[in-house]
């Protein structure tokens, strides 16, 4: 009976969707287990070996829990809105919901693509996902319920004496009977106190333009990071190296009117949150990092000759004295008002030159120094001191205020820039040389030449000039955060519409009755002409108020027909609050999660997905999570109790090395032998040879002088370069070897290649590890796999590769021992052609074999060291083998052991065992110690001290009856030869010794 892997896996796959085996119950009486996976982006790419790590990691973790008897709810879905939809919509003329739906379920595209299809690649890896609970983001069905989340936000504002979001009804109720003056909220920094009656005399739109300034989601002229190709805002996240992720196009930074989030309301809860949850310490470091907390003093600065006032926020109050000069961010609003005209033109090119740097570029960047001087002073609180006014890219205008004020002495970045532009630079430390650094310490540092601050210790000092600053009315101290507001909105066309049409240019919600609010059809995915999103080519998109529908532009008339919003949602809306969505099951029309589904659920209990997630998405989700939870919506706090990050498998390429030359040692005479040599190896065809790593300089000599291409003179003048060419890692076989026909018709330009082939006639690729990716023709598709090997042998083999968390290279040569390691396993219930499993008692040795794989296995998933359970499974069934273990007793609860692993062959397993129903809820095996507990012992017997023979005793014998059965033992006798020994010393458990 051969183990048929592709027979067995179909059969079982199809068996799990015929009867929704992993379905999971909002109504069961089993303690919960919720598993979630980071949700794939479905590209037409496809998935490769690298993608199902962490979903397998999670598969093992949820069958496992089904097998202890939890109610598991493993879901999945798709993050399928997104700019790679959008733009190979604007290269290929195709919708982007066409795209996106034929990239999850398969087919061909109208390009004439065949699309595998992320759901048929993912069902074949075996996973037991409730797909009945599945989530696409670009479905109306859902995102009607990020628009219907994206309007409590914007009816909601943040009240800091409460420490939570209030309902913007509530804020107009203080207004009306109070005015502002004594709300404590999270706003604007320019909003103005009124009074009560005040308020009431505003008019209509004077009043939402305030309720503006205090609503958690709202519309303001903000820095953000352009992308002209792209023609959209960028996430900091979606810039890597000055350009962006996707296509590598430069971005610019500029002001635009945008929506935002006022993420920065929640910074402190999202510190303190993170107290709370079990996520590994360096992925909370991350997140403490990214928020960036910071205790000090906000401290204003006058500009001389202007009404401005420079507000700076600095940790070292304490060295106020020590303040040379200011620098602004080039962003700074004020940068235009105080610059003088002598250095207008100067300003201008540098505001210019830093646009076309990202925030994360010059954040990074410490070793360039730049900067100009707008010409303006300020005037230093204490001294009064003229402080002249710079601008340096190094000071960003979303982080603090946009400016610092500057001291040399105590920050090593304004020591360079002081140094370089010839800047003062005044010490205010106490028996401290800074003629060579900055001197950043504290602990100790007494400071000197600062007035009523001499002599003070740091934390002294800096408690004094705190007050004298607020008794001067011009500082205060204050708690300031990194964590800036998030831009909410993107100008592309494949994303969330947002429920929002414009009165008076004032934004009105649509009611959440009359959503979703669809997109429209649109020409073309670009912007328009004039600059404007997408959504500005629609000529159905306007609002009518009285209908309460979409209808045709031209009916605009800003009475009863308004301007929708242009602009879609970003990336990071649909995935803030999916991980509740898939709680709901019932209800999903009428609710985003029924509070019921959410009571049950609660929170994710096991979170896997990649580190490149570290910020921006868990940051996000976090916060949506505690506004929804403020406002009563959902009834946790956290999302996400329990956090791993998977790391990645990198691709092993391969290349080819096509060789180029030089000729050389002729120093500056170019004669005419060189210019011969020259114009003959113009003439030698294409050759590619072996690593450069060997020395192949004489194989190539050899070989040019045996096809007569140059003779021996010109050849010795010749040096060789060598160009590596990546190769699809398909035309290489597991021992390295090209398929070199296969090669030349694949790269259509080395067809006429020559090879310089091993003496063998093979030419054997060099190897380097990269990331995974369709550009290295390193990519290695699992269906590939799953057919020559079958989803338990990728399974197993995945979690093999190494430590979950750590990033390891594929090597498809590597996985023959997995997948023998299965035939086993398939053996051990054989009997040649007959499956054989008898119900005769396991022998001691194998129920020990048993128990100590259960330990060990249920010890690596609790703690997640998948690659050694393979290796212990790999020990037990050579052991059960070496035994001729067939007892029920040892090898059914073998199969639901492995079934976590390797599903299909234990569903197969379980089946010719007898069993009805499906493995997947099966008991799981429950280690008992007394099997590992030795009942008998192997005593070495010794004469006169040298040890003879062994024999295996009950560790239950006195010392009587051990003494009796050795000298009964015909090998004490033969050893004795007739002799009665002197003494016969017995230590029970250890030894036996014969004197005489």
């Amino acid at each position: 009976m051969s183990y048929n892997f592709n027979e067995i896996e179909a059969k079982w796959q199809k068996y799990w969707e015929e009867n929704q085996t992993f379905k999971a119950s909002n109504n069961s009486e089993k303690p919960k287990f919720y598993g979630l996976d980071m949700f794939p982006y479905p590209s037409g790419a496809g998935l490769h070996v690298g993608h199902p790590l962490g979903y397998i990691a999670s598969d093992i973790v949820a069958r496992y829990k089904r097998h202890q008897g939890f109610n598991v709810l493993h879901p999945q879905g798709y993050d399928s809105f997104g700019l790679p939809a959008e733009q190979y919509a604007i290269q290929t003329g195709q919708h982007p919901a066409d795209t996106t739906q034929v990239n999850i379920e398969g087919g061909v595209d109208k390009a004439g693509n065949k699309i595998a299809g992320y759901r048929n690649q993912l069902d074949k890896i075996g996973f037991s996902f409730d797909w009945s609970r599945e989530v696409r983001t670009s479905d109306p069905n859902y995102y009607k319920w990020t628009q219907w989340i994206f309007i409590q936000l914007f009816e909601s504002w943040y009240d800091n004496e409460a420490a939570k979001a209030r309902p913007i009804s509530e804020l107009i109720e203080i207004f009306l009977a109070e005015g502002n003056e004594k709300v404590n909220a999270v706003c604007d920094d320019e909003v103005k106190d009124f009074s009560a009656a005040a308020w009431s005399s505003f008019s209509h739109k004077e009043q939402q333009e305030i309720l503006l300034q205090y609503r958690l989601t709202y519309l303001a002229e903000t820095e953000v990071n352009w992308c002209p190709e792209l023609g959209t805002v960028l996430a900091n996240d979606e810039i890597v190296n000055g350009v962006s992720e996707r296509g590598g196009h430069p971005v610019v930074r500029k002001k635009m009117k945008q929506w935002s989030m006022r993420i920065s309301a929640y910074a402190e809860r999202l510190l303190q949150g993170l107290e709370d949850i079990d996520w590994t310490e360096s992925l909370k470091e991350t997140q403490r990092n990214w928020i960036g907390k910071s205790v000090g003093a906000s401290v204003t600065f006058n500009v001389q000759d202007h009404e401005d006032t420079i507000e700076v926020f600095t940790t070292r109050p304490d060295t106020i004295f020590g303040v040379t000069f200011m620098t602004l961010a080039p962003e700074h609003e004020l940068v235009s008002k105080i610059t003088t005209p002598a250095q207008k033109e100067a300003v201008e090119n540098y505001i210019q030159a830093t646009a076309k740097r990202s925030e994360r570029e010059r954040m990074a960047d410490v070793k360039t120094i730049s900067g100009v001087f707008t010409g303006a002073y300020a005037e230093h609180p204490f001294t009064k001191e003229s402080v002249p006014v710079w601008i340096g890219d190094y000071v960003l205008a979303g982080y603090g205020t946009g400016a610092v004020m500057a001291v040399p002495c105590g920050d090593q970045r304004d020591y360079d820039f002081a140094k370089h532009f010839d800047i003062p630079i005044k010490n205010i430390f106490k028996d401290v040389d800074i003629s060579e650094e900055a001197h950043a310490g504290k602990d100790g540092t007494v400071i000197a030449n600062s007035d009523f601050l001499n002599g003070l210790t740091y934390k002294k000092a800096l408690k004094t000039a705190i007050y004298e600053l607020e008794k001067l009315g011009q500082g205060e101290g204050k708690t300031n955060y990194r964590l800036r507001d998030a831009v909410f909105s993107r100008q592309r066309y494949w994303g969330e519409p947002f429920p929002v049409y414009y009165v008076n240019g004032m934004p009105q919600m649509i009611e959440a009755e009359h959503l979703p609010i669809r997109l429209p059809e649109v020409e073309k995915y670009l912007p328009t002409q004039e600059g404007e999103p997408p959504l500005g080519r629609a000529d159905v998109w306007a609002w009518d108020a009285t209908k309460n529908e979409v209808v045709k532009n031209n009916l605009v008339d800003n009475e009863k027909v308004f301007p929708l919003e242009l602009n879609t949602m970003p990336g990071w809306a649909g995935s803030s609050w999916y991980f509740f969505r898939y709680m709901e099951d019932q209800k999903r029309d009428e609710v985003f999660a029924s509070a019921e589904a959410m009571q049950y659920w609660q929170n994710v209990d096991l979170y896997i997905g990649g580190s490149e997630h570290a910020t921006g998405h868990l940051l996000y989700a976090r916060f949506w999570t505690k506004f929804l939870k403020d406002r009563n919506l959902v009834p946790v706090d956290e999302p996400f109790k329990k956090l791993i990050n998977q790391g990645m498998i990198l691709g092993e390429s391969a290349f080819v090395y096509r060789i180029s030359y030089e000729a050389s040692g002729w120093g500056d005479n170019i004669n005419e032998l060189l210019l011969e040599i020259l114009k003959k190896t113009d003439e030698i065809p294409t050759l590619i040879v072996g690593s450069p790593e060997v020395d192949n300089t004489n194989l190539i000599k050899e070989y040019i002088l045996k096809n007569e291409y140059l003779n021996a003179i010109e050849v010795s003048n010749l040096s060789f370069n060598f160009n590596p060419i990546h190769v699809d890692v398909s035309l290489v076989n597991t021992s390295n070897e090209l398929n070199i026909e296969g090669f030349k018709s694949w790269r259509e330009e080395y067809k006429d290649a020559e090879f310089i082939t091993e003496e063998n006639g093979k030419y054997i690729v060099g190897r380097d590890v990269e990331k995974m990716s369709k550009s290295k023709y390193n990519v290695v598709n699992p269906d590939d796999i799953c057919k020559e090997y079958g989803a338990d042998t990728l399974r197993m083999y995945e979690m093999f590769l190494g430590p979950l968390e750590q990033a390891k290279p594929w090597n498809t040569a590597g996985i023959t021992g997995v997948h023998n390691f299965l035939k086993k396993l398939w053996k051990l219930y054989q009997n040649g052609e007959e499956f054989l499993v008898s119900d005769e008692k396991a022998s001691p040795e194998s129920l020990k074999t048993f128990h100590k794989t259960i330990k060990k296995v249920t010890e690596d998933i609790e703690e997640f060291s998948f690659n050694t359970s393979v290796s212990t499974f790999m020990i037990c069934v050579n052991e059960l083998a070496a035994q001729k273990c067939t007892s029920r007793e040892v090898l059914e609860p073998l199969a639901v052991l492995i079934s976590p692993y390797a599903p299909h062959i234990a569903e197969e397993l379980w089946s010719l065992m007898g069993n009805k129903e499906s493995i997947a809820t099966a008991s799981y095996p429950q280690f008992e110690e007394k099997f590992l507990v030795e009942s008998t012992k192997t005593y070495p017997v010794s004469f006169n001290g040298k040890m003879r023979f062994t024999l295996d005793l009950s560790l239950d014998l006195s010392k009587d009856e051990i003494e009796k059965a050795v000298m009964e033992d015909e090998r004490t006798q033969k050893q004795l030869d007739g002799r009665t020994p002197k003494k016969v010393i017995i230590v029970p458990g250890k030894i036996v010794n014969i004197v005489g």
